[in-house]
């Protein structure tokens, strides 16, 4: 039993144990108090003498003692918070940085018994994380020792949420930056992360500045956007302003979008005068128009394709009676609702994204000036795809019409009915639509029935023309799968109508679905089945990605233009037919632009703005509650390095000096305990003696006796 530095340990505890001892010696205590009580009720005389000695017999039992320790002073802790983020590299604020530091770590090594803990906070993706950092040093070091804690900072943290309510010590922020330090910025207020392609949509932003602003610069800014490297749009905007910036995008997949501002002299960093938003374009519904001859079973197929396909708007037109079929049933009777050819052809046509003329032979249907409207639709951007069967060899044939001068291929009028298995050429193995189609025979030898794709057994020989691809051939090494680029549009024809042995699976089947769909996607622009593209992507540790692919040997080197207008040529290697690829570690976050030859793509590498630079000014906002409660101060850095002091607990922790201004941190006198000591108050001969004296001083006083 302990109490304060007094410990009892009862002298009978090795006989009948601790807890007996000391309830033996509570008896004997209480005894005592009878015997007193017993005593002056009766007037005897020596009472309290008697009771005195029977006291003395219980404290004996009871044992006690003096614990003594001895201890060995601890030194006291003071956290040095160094922040090396981005925003410390702007002018001025990492040498400020460094002299104070230099100086608190000499001052702070002349005070006996103090030991440094230094912090240091780098960049994060997430920007400066100063209140997680002062968290986790603050909870590692004893309360009792932390003398305070100095950031040497801007005082910008990104992570306010994280920052401690308090600390044991005071807390101190010595402030880098100037006062006339001023700076603009571009603030995204609300932009799409996806949008229509045709469709415009609106990006809100407004233009802010921070500090100390210029008259100069309170006029209207020139706020410039571009789109995949080209300027679209330049307007004057005044800084505070909301606003409304309406783009159209044109093209499918990532379209990056870069906003600028021009430079204004005496800013803290132009880095955040470029904003740029990566905007996915995407088609509402995919709207194709097929337009079907003769019933044949190629045209199922086509309908199931298209219809599986929950993004395709699919219209139908096709002929379950010719003209030619004299029957004498009234036209008026044929059908319940007229077909609207002439609203189809004519003022609707460029609502379709494809159309698709499976087996259509020219039958007096679609009148001369639907067929120049549809050329006229490619030209300008839209797209036809021709499955061709035995109509197209004859006089019938939509090669007679306007479509001729657009399609990729003429026909020769000769019909070949034999069996072939389809081949790949060697643009159809660069060319995105046919380059990885599964069990492609080998580009030569003999391929057995079974052994590779099934073969088809009817098709047109057709000539193709100059500027058209061939990516299949059929018998007789005929161009089968030809592919070209008019205008603005695509055009694509299939000169056989048997791809559909290939879904039954005779002799095997093919990748019928999938050829079928290439086919249709690349003739509607899909991105990833462009056979001239670049493509860029990002990865770890700034890592540049870039993809080219071609029809053509590239050898030229692609050109990377930086931030800051710098270029770089990275050489492209082959991985496959078709496609070249390179990687580049570029450095640092930013804006870049890819060139190869005509091609240009941009991409940013990490933030365009970092979140370190989207506000520059310095200010102590984030830390202010934790200055306060904790009881330390702000220095500007700007006004001097102020003195580092040692002050006890409950004195002021800042001041002004004769030298300049000064910070205080707690002597904490912190101490541990290395050993304990224990003696009895009084040894066992003086109990007996001082029981013996007190028992015979009551019995003399009792017999009235005196000295």
């Amino acid at each position: 039993m302990k109490w304060g530095s007094l410990v009892f340990d009862p002298i009978l505890t090795p006989v009948i144990g601790w807890q007996a001892a000391l309830w033996l010696a509570a008896v004997v205590a209480l005894l005592a108090l009878v015997v007193v009580a017993f005593s002056l009720w009766r007037g005897l005389r020596g009472a309290w003498w008697r009771g005195a000695a029977m006291a003395l017999i219980a404290l004996a039992l009871a044992g006690p003692g003096l614990e003594r320790g001895t201890a060995r002073p601890l030194s006291d802790i003071v956290l040095l918070v160094d922040d090396r983020s981005a925003s410390q590299s702007l002018p001025g604020r990492r040498e400020q940085a460094d002299a104070a530091l230099t100086q608190a770590e000499e001052q702070l090594a002349q005070l006996p018994g103090t030991e440094i803990r230094r912090i240091t906070v780098d960049d994060s993706e997430d920007g400066t994380l100063l209140g997680a950092a002062l968290t986790r040093a603050i909870a590692e070091e004893p309360a009792n020792r932390l003398s305070g804690v100095v950031v040497f900072s801007d005082g910008l943290a990104h992570d306010g949420n994280a920052v401690p309510v308090d600390a044991p010590a005071p807390v101190h922020l010595l402030q880098t930056g100037m006062p006339d330090d001023w700076d603009r910025r571009i603030v995204v207020d609300e932009a799409p992360r996806f949008a229509l392609i045709g469709e415009p949509v609106t990006i809100r932003l407004h233009i802010a500045d921070e500090g100390a602003v210029p008259d100069a610069a309170n006029g209207p800014t020139q706020l410039r956007v571009n789109l995949d490297g080209e300027e679209i749009n330049s307007i004057a905007v005044t800084p505070g302003t909301q606003v409304e910036l309406p783009v159209t995008f044109e093209a499918a997949g990532p379209n990056v979008l870069q906003l600028s501002l021009d430079d204004q002299p005496d800013e803290l960093t132009t880095i955040n005068n470029r904003m740029a938003l990566t905007v996915n374009a995407v088609r509402d519904r995919l709207r194709v128009l097929l337009v079907s001859g003769e019933p044949n079973p190629g045209e199922r197929t086509w309908r199931n394709l298209l219809k599986s396909d929950a993004n395709v708007d699919l219209i139908h037109f096709t002929i379950l009676r010719p003209p030619e079929k004299f029957d004498g049933v009234p036209v008026n009777e044929l059908a319940l609702i007229r077909f609207p050819t002439e609203e189809l052809f004519m003022e609707r046509i460029r609502n379709f994204d494809l159309i698709i003329f499976d087996r259509y032979r020219m039958r007096g249907i679609l009148l001369p000036q639907y067929y120049d409207n549809i050329r006229r639709y490619v030209e300008e951007g839209g797209a036809i795809l021709v499955s061709a069967g035995p109509e197209f060899a004859g006089v019938e044939s939509i090669s007679r019409s306007a479509l001729g001068e657009i399609l990729p291929g003429r026909p020769s009028g000769r019909l070949i009915d034999a069996p072939f298995t389809p081949r790949l050429t060697d643009d159809g193995r660069r060319h995105p639509v046919t380059e990885s189609l599964p069990g492609a025979p080998p580009e030569s030898g003999t391929v057995e029935p079974g052994e590779s794709w099934g073969r088809w057994l009817r098709m047109v020989e057709a000539f193709p023309t100059p500027d058209s691809t061939i990516a299949m051939i059929g018998e007789g090494n005929r161009p089968l799968l030809m592919l070209r680029r008019q205008g603005e549009g695509r055009v694509a024809l299939i000169a056989s109508d048997q791809v559909w042995l290939w879904g039954r699976g005779f002799e095997g089947g093919g990748p019928q679905l999938d050829l079928m769909r290439r086919v249709a996607h690349w003739s509607m622009k899909e991105p990833e089945l462009e056979e001239e593209a670049l493509e860029l992507g990002t990865g770890p540790a700034l890592t540049l990605h870039i993809a080219r692919r071609s029809l053509e040997d590239v050898d030229a080197p692609a050109i990377v233009i930086g931030p800051d207008g710098s270029e770089t040529e990275v050489a492209l290697q082959e991985e496959q037919p078709g496609r070249y690829a390179a990687t580049h570690n570029v450095g640092s976050p930013g804006l870049y632009t890819v060139r190869h030859g005509e091609l240009r793509r941009t991409i940013a590498i990490g933030p365009a703005s970092p979140r370190e630079f989207n506000r520059t000014v310095a200010n102590p906002a984030e830390l202010a509650g934790l200055i306060e409660s904790s009881g330390g101060s702000v220095q500007r850095l700007s006004d001097g390095i102020p003195d580092l002091r040692m002050v006890d607990e409950g004195r002021a922790t800042e001041g002004q000096g004769i030298s300049g201004n000064w910070i205080g941190i707690f002597a904490r006198n912190a101490e541990t305990v290395t050993g304990l000591s224990r003696s009895p108050v009084l040894p066992g001969w003086a109990w007996l003696m001082l029981i013996a004296g007190t028992m015979l001083t009551g019995w003399l006083i009792e017999g009235r006796r005196r000295f």
